[in-house]
């Protein structure tokens, strides 16, 4: 068959210089992914945790009666656990802005390997949190090697790979992310099954030092990964021509590139909030299920403690399956049918979908369908987002344009949480309170559909330049 034949599949065209770039991007988000989903595994347990030393502080102080100390640490819990996926999100969002301009400006891979390095140790300090304060410190400064890696690893792999393979190896790239977000519940069944853990860890905590693995990776990168042609050769150009490289001013100030920003940052925003703000909390309603049928059987507090967490994995490894299939199922039909309808059916699904879980799982059967539908509906925004986003801006803002739709929404998508807490603590700060407030956060994915049309449709057009 001939190397340009149509019918030629996406991955024969790739000799061995694009299987490494692509198999470093797409290790480093599936490392990002896990990271992201054991800290999600881990953040209840752990605040859980935190709170009832601070009821049991102020016990002793004397400004709490000890009979409601139980009662105070659960709500607290609920109430702001929360924030510390606000503060993640917001480093994340920061993280993003400021190394994926940087990886316009000085290279794809050198700051990958600066991002890998920052979330992996960062993600191994929260287990070492003795304080809400100091959990919420580690979460922002994991956010922000987090927030870099997603715009770097589709720049790179955009700059890199041939024009015909950019879209399937983008969106393969985005749903091989699963597989990090299945090793994290796996990780956690395995945790969560173990009668005792070493050094004393407690289950959060381990989860957490696990995390931190990944650090290793960034030797390799380091050693290895070159930057691509494409990105050194534009660079070049660009600075004989006066353009700017990672410049905020040039992507928001230019008339060809600022609609694209502002607009798939909208889009983007939506199916942020509708995962990050929202389903990500799953785990607080399965962690309330466990416990209320764990009751009866009169389990210690660290048996308890394991029993919650591996549920809690379970759940998660149910989510992320239907998101691996979700992103790829949509991810296929941006190919096919073009990006903007692709986005708009993945927004209505993840709507859906969300408001199945919150309104209807009431038992531990009912998460074994559920979570895989949300999973589908909710990650299938994801699958899109790494085609169309770096095919709406040339190469000299690529990572810069990508970053600031992907992760800027973040900023947005970081108050979901708070307005979540909010809610619920006004409507009682339990968990039917929190269905509720996540069932009326949810109606923001539709939102997102009214930018789709201000948008270009890019299936079968090559990146732009400037």
């Amino acid at each position: 068959m001939p190397p340009d034949s149509p019918s030629q599949p996406w991955w024969r065209t790739f000799n061995r210089e694009h299987w490494f770039v692509f198999i470093i991007a797409s290790l480093a988000w599936l490392f990002d992914c896990l990271d992201s989903q054991l800290f999600n595994l881990a953040r209840d347990s752990g605040i859980g945790d935190l709170e009832k030393a601070r009821a049991a502080a102020m016990v002793a102080a004397g400004t709490l009666n000890a009979d409601a100390m139980v009662d105070f640490a659960k709500k607290a819990a609920t109430v702001r656990g929360p924030l510390t996926t606000s503060a993640f999100l917001l480093g994340w969002a920061v993280g993003g802005l400021i190394f994926g301009a940087l990886g316009d400006r000085f290279g794809r891979a050198r700051i990958l390997t600066i991002t890998i390095l920052l979330y992996s140790v960062s993600t191994g300090l929260n287990a070492l949190a003795g304080s809400f304060e100091a959990f919420c410190a580690y979460r922002f400064i994991t956010g922000l090697g987090v927030g870099g890696v997603f715009g770097l690893a589709v720049a790179l792999v955009a700059d890199s790979v041939p024009d015909k393979s950019r879209a399937p190896a983008l969106g393969m790239l985005q749903s091989l992310s699963a597989f990090g977000n299945i090793s994290a519940g796996l990780i956690g069944m395995g945790i969560g099954a173990m009668a005792t853990l070493p050094f004393g860890l407690k289950p959060w905590q381990a989860l957490f030092v696990i995390g931190a693995l990944p650090a290793f990776l960034c030797v390799f990168v380091l050693a290895k990964l070159k930057e691509p042609e494409k990105w050194v050769r534009a660079r070049a150009e660009g600075a004989n021509r006066g353009i700017k490289f990672g410049s905020y001013g040039s992507l928001l100030l230019n008339p060809r590139w600022r609609g694209n920003a502002w607009f798939g940052l909208a889009a983007c925003s939506a199916g942020i909030i509708g995962l990050w703000g929202i389903g990500n909390f799953q785990g607080k309603i399965v962690g309330d299920i466990a416990e209320t049928a764990a009751k009866a059987l009169n389990l210690t507090d660290a048996a308890l403690a394991s029993h919650v967490t591996y549920q809690r994995s379970v759940a998660l490894l149910l989510q992320v399956s239907g998101g691996f299939f979700g992103m790829f199922a949509l991810a296929k039909l941006a190919q096919l049918r073009g990006r903007r309808i692709a986005f708009g059916v993945a927004l209505v699904l993840s709507f859906l979908t969300t408001g199945l879980v919150f309104m209807f799982m009431r038992s531990l059967t009912d998460m074994y369908w559920m979570l895989p539908v949300m999973g589908f509906g909710q990650y299938s925004v994801f699958g899109v987002y790494a085609i169309y986003l770096p095919e709406l801006f040339p190469t000299s803002l690529r990572s810069t344009g990508t970053s600031f739709c992907y992760n800027g929404g973040r900023i947005i998508a970081a108050t979901a949480p708070w307005t979540i807490s909010r809610i619920t603590a006004s409507l009682g700060g339990n968990v039917e309170a929190f269905r509720t407030a996540g069932l009326w956060v949810s109606l923001v994915l539709l939102l997102g559909i009214a930018a789709l049309p201000f948008l270009p449709e890019t299936k079968d057009q090559p990146l732009p330049e400037e």
